[in-house]
C-alpha cells in the first residue's frame, strides 16, 4: 500500500479534482480510495502541490528501435518509405540478437515509467533472434513493473521459414502470456501467411496488430497483387470478424475501408510524431467512428508529447479539438478494459507542476497541452507500485543498464555498417 498524502487528484474523464489522501492498493487491476491522513502505509508519499492523476498506455510501441537514437547515417540515404524501411529499420531489426533484444526492452520500459506510461501495446521484429524474442522483452518489462501486450511482426520478407517461426514464436508466446497476432503490413505479407496469422489468433481469443496504409504503397501493392484494398484484403481473410485488432496508422484507407474499420470491432493505433518524421501523410479520422488511440511508433514513450502533436497537427488536417484528442489519448486504457486486461486506477502518474497559473476543473486541457512536458513527472506507480521516484527508476539498477546499452547500440551500428 502507498499513501499519497495530501493529493490534488484529477478526474482522467472529467477532470474533477478532489483533494485529499489517497491510498494506492498493490494488484493488478486494483485501485485506489481516499483515506483519512493517519492512515497506516507501506510507503507514504507528500505530493502537497502537486498533481495526481491516471497514467498513460501507449497504444503504438516498437521497442525494437531502442538502440537506434544517435545511429549511423544508412548506407544509402533513403528517398521514400519503402527505401526507409529497407535501409534503416530493415536493415537494424536483422542485427538485434537476444542481448540488444533485452536492453532495447529494458530502456524502453524505463522511458515509460520515467514519462508516466504504465503500460505498452509493441509491436516486435528481430529476425536472427526470434524464438524466444517475445518473452524476453516480457520478461524485461515485468522487472520494471510496466505493463505490456505483445506481438511479433509476421512477414514473408525473409522468405518461408522466418515466416513460419515467426508463426509458431507468435503461437508459443500467446500459450503462455496474453497478446496479439503481429503483421508487418499488407504488401509484406502473402495469402497463406495471413490466413495462419488469422487462425492463431482465433485459437487464443485475440486480435491482430498490423500497420495499415502507413504510406500508399501499402495501397497500391496490394490493388495491383490481390485486386483489393488492404482492408478489403483483411476483412476477406477473416481479420475483421476478429476481437480487440490493432491496424496502426491508417492515413491512406479510403472511405470504404474506413467504413469496414468502423463497423468492426478494430481500434486504430495512430502515431503523428512518426508520420510527420517520415513525411507520410496525414491521419485523418472521417468515418472511423470512436474506437481512435494513441501510440508513439518507437520514437519515443512520452505520451503527452504524443498527444500534444496530434493536437497540433492534427487540428491542421482533421476536424479535431483538445478533447478529442485527449480522449484518444485515453482511449488505450478503454481498450485494455475491453480486452478484460487488469490496467486498474493505481496506475497513476504525480506531477509536479511549476505552474504559474491556477489549474481547475475548466482549465485542465489548457494546462495538459501547453504546459505539461515529461520533465514534470515526479513519481509514476504501476498496478500500486512506485516504479519511478525523484529522478530515479525505483525496481532496475539504470545506471548498469544504461552502461550495458551503450555497448549493446555499438555493437548494432557496426553490425549495420558491415
Amino acid at each position: 500500500m502507498i499513501l499519497l498524502k495530501n493529493a490534488t487528484y484529477i478526474h482522467p474523464e472529467t477532470f474533477e479534482i478532489t483533494s485529499g489522501h489517497m491510498l494506492v492498493d498493490e494488484a493488478p487491476g486494483a485501485g485506489f480510495k481516499f483515506v483519512p491522513a493517519d492512515t497506516k502505509a507501506d510507503k507514504t508519499i507528500d505530493c502537497n502541490g502537486m498533481l495526481v492523476t491516471q497514467a498513460f498506455v501507449n497504444a503504438h510501441h516498437h521497442v525494437y528501435s531502442a538502440l537506434s537514437r544517435g545511429m549511423n547515417a544508412p548506407k544509402k540515404s533513403p528517398t521514400n518509405f519503402e527505401e526507409t524501411l529497407k535501409y534503416i529499420w530493415w536493415t537494424l531489426d536483422q542485427c538485434l540478437d537476444q542481448d540488444m533484444v533485452r536492453l532495447s526492452a529494458l530502456t524502453t520500459a524505463m522511458n515509460c515509467a520515467k514519462h508516466g506510461c504504465t503500460f505498452a501495446i509493441d509491436h516486435h521484429a528481430s529476425p536472427n533472434f526470434l524464438k524466444g524474442s517475445l518473452e524476453t522483452i516480457a520478461k524485461a518489462f515485468d522487472e520494471l513493473g510496466v505493463g505490456h501486450l505483445l506481438c511479433y511482426e509476421i512477414t514473408d520478407r525473409y522468405g518461408v521459414e522466418k515466416a513460419q517461426e515467426s508463426l509458431d514464436e507468435s503461437d508459443e508466446y500467446l500459450n503462455n502470456r496474453r497478446g496479439l497476432v503481429g503483421l508487418h503490413a499488407s504488401f509484406t505479407v502473402e495469402d497463406d501467411t495471413l490466413l495462419k496469422s488469422i487462425a492463431i489468433a482465433d485459437k487464443h481469443k485475440t486480435g491482430i496488430h498490423i500497420h495499415v496504409a502507413e504510406d500508399p504503397m501499402d495501397e497500391k501493392f496490394t490493388k495491383e497483387k490481390y485486386r483489393c484494398s488492404v482492408v478489403q484484403r483483411l476483412e476477406r481473410a477473416g481479420a475483421l470478424s476478429l476481437k480487440n485488432n490493432i491496424f496502426g496508422h491508417g492515413i491512406h484507407m479510403d472511405n470504404k475501408e474506413r467504413t469496414m474499420v468502423r463497423e468492426s470491432s478494430t481500434w486504430m493505433a495512430v502515431n503523428y510524431d512518426s508520420n510527420l518524421n517520415n513525411r507520410v501523410g496525414f491521419f485523418t479520422s472521417s468515418e472511423l467512428g470512436d474506437r481512435i488511440m494513441l501510440g508513439t511508433d518507437g520514437m519515443h514513450s512520452d505520451m503527452i508529447k504524443s498527444a500534444q502533436t496530434a493536437l497540433f497537427a492534427g487540428q491542421n488536417f482533421d476536424n479535431v479539438g483538445w478533447g478529442d484528442i485527449y480522449t484518444r489519448l485515453r482511449n488505450g486504457a478503454r481498450y485494455l478494459h475491453e480486452s478484460n486486461i487488469p490496467h486498474g486506477s493505481n496506475n497513476l502518474v504525480i506531477f509536479d507542476y511549476d505552474s504559474p497559473t491556477p489549474v481547475t476543473q475548466n482549465n485542465f486541457l489548457g494546462h495538459f497541452y501547453f504546459g505539461l512536458e515529461g520533465r514534470h513527472v515526479k513519481h509514476t506507480i504501476a498496478n500500486g507500485k512506485l516504479i519511478y521516484s525523484d529522478g530515479e527508476i525505483q525496481t532496475v539498477d539504470e545506471f548498469s543498464i544504461l552502461k550495458e546499452s551503450r555497448k549493446a547500440a555499438q555493437l548494432l551500428w557496426n553490425k549495420m555498417s558491415e
